[in-house]
């Protein structure tokens, strides 16, 4: 059996680490650099950075955070935001990142997803999805919708269908982030999040929602998640890595020990 991970997650707003609910009422709340050091020294698996404005702004990423936090820990490191082509793909793997995220761009332009992973192998491609749950429709019988620009466009797009489609034109990991649970500290998805993973076949990051170790638990087990992602937990040291992981084992989920 692999090993679940604890992912964080570094939304970034002009430099400064930031945190929204539900994607409004951002605030910045400290340095993605610093953050970024003591995930990695308290044995987090993997950490994502987001550049959150950088699409709804139509601008690049900020390249000099990504290879500042890039020179700060030896963990898989994922980027994404303002990721337009394969080039802006390239810019961001050269400052440092093992992976690259696409979301916004890769619902504009879908052969994104297939350009990048011809490029640089599956692996390196992950699909970041923003849901909003909805009224079902006959375009969205899932009852869940793709939106893009941080949370400000519904795209009338069924979540569950563009994931198999995401898996399908080459990406090789899926973050699967609830609009409606982001930064609520309620708990993940769990109905979104197996629905997913139950879709396609790639590993499936659950995001927005974490606010107690309890909550890692459920979406790794009935929620089926192979990786979770927390945010405000940590930035706001309510728990800490070692006491997510040490949770997690004493109920039989693996994950790697450090300590």
């Amino acid at each position: 059996m692999l090993s679940k991970r604890v992912i964080s997650c570094l939304d970034v707003r002009d430099g400064n680490l930031a945190k929204s609910v539900k994607f409004v009422d951002t605030k910045d709340i400290g340095d993605p650099v610093d953050a970024a050091r003591r995930y990695y020294e308290e044995g987090l698996d993997e950490l994502v950075f987001y550049d959150i404005t950088a699409s709804s702004e139509n601008r690049g990423i900020l390249i000099d955070v990504v290879s500042r936090v890039a020179s700060q820990v030896f963990i898989p490191f994922s980027v994404g935001g303002g990721l337009r082509t394969v080039e802006d793909c390239s810019r961001v793997l050269l400052a440092g990142a093992e992976k690259v995220n696409v979301n916004t761009a890769a619902v504009q332009n879908p052969q994104l997803i297939s350009e990048a992973s011809r490029a640089f192998g599956a692996q390196c491609v992950v699909l970041s999805m923003d849901v909003r749950a909805v009224e079902p429709t006959p375009e969205i019988p899932s009852g869940y919708e793709i939106v893009i620009r941080g949370g400000r466009t519904p795209m009338g797009l069924d979540a569950i269908e563009w994931a198999k489609r995401g898996e399908g034109l080459g990406a090789g990991e899926l973050v699967v982030n609830s609009i409606d649970a982001d930064g609520t500290k309620e708990g993940y998805e769990l109905t979104l999040t197996r629905t997913i993973a139950d879709a396609v076949s790639i590993p499936v990051i659950a995001s927005g929602g974490g606010g107690k170790p309890e909550h890692l638990y459920d979406v790794l087990t009935e929620g089926r998640a192979d990786a979770a992602l927390v945010a405000s937990i940590l930035h706001y040291e309510e728990y800490t890595i070692r006491e997510l992981k040490e949770h997690l084992h004493r109920r039989g989920v693996k994950v790697r020990i450090s300590w």
